[in-house]
């Protein structure tokens, strides 16, 4: 049994994933990405989860990936199925987790060698309003 897979180390890898963000190779990323272990990143998913289309998957296609991750954001949600239909029609196997785990997920494929792509939604933080005090003003 073959235990060395047979094609080359992942070129892009997540360095870092936290509360807003997302890092390919060093780099920050503060919106929704797409990446492969051999495609760059690129902005996807940038209005959020519900804005989620079928051509949105399309894009995840495009370098002949055999499975896709998918990270939801904060929270694991499922999209519908009709918006995953693109993948099933090409007998690409895909994965649905939250964003942190997807991250992790993608790592451990592409180091292993495997056709991996991954969609991230980054949820954006939360705007915390600034707290004044009367003799500030």
């Amino acid at each position: 049994m073959k235990l060395q897979p047979d094609s080359s180390p992942a070129q892009f890898t997540i360095s870092a994933q936290g509360p807003g963000f997302v890092m390919v190779n060093g780099v920050r990323y503060e919106h929704g990405i797409c990446v492969g272990s051999d495609m760059p990143p690129e902005v996807w998913g940038q209005d959020g989860f519900a804005a989620l289309a079928e051509s949105h998957f399309a894009r995840l296609i495009k370098n002949q990936a055999e499975i896709v991750i998918v990270g939801t954001g904060n929270r694991q949600q499922f999209p519908k199925p009709g918006v995953l239909r693109v993948l099933m029609e090409h007998g690409i196997g895909f994965e649905i987790m939250n964003t942190a785990a997807a991250c992790r997920t993608y790592n451990i494929l592409a180091a292993e060698g495997r056709k991996v792509v991954a969609g991230l939604l980054i949820d954006p933080l939360p705007h915390t309003p600034i707290a004044v005090r009367g003799d500030d003003l």
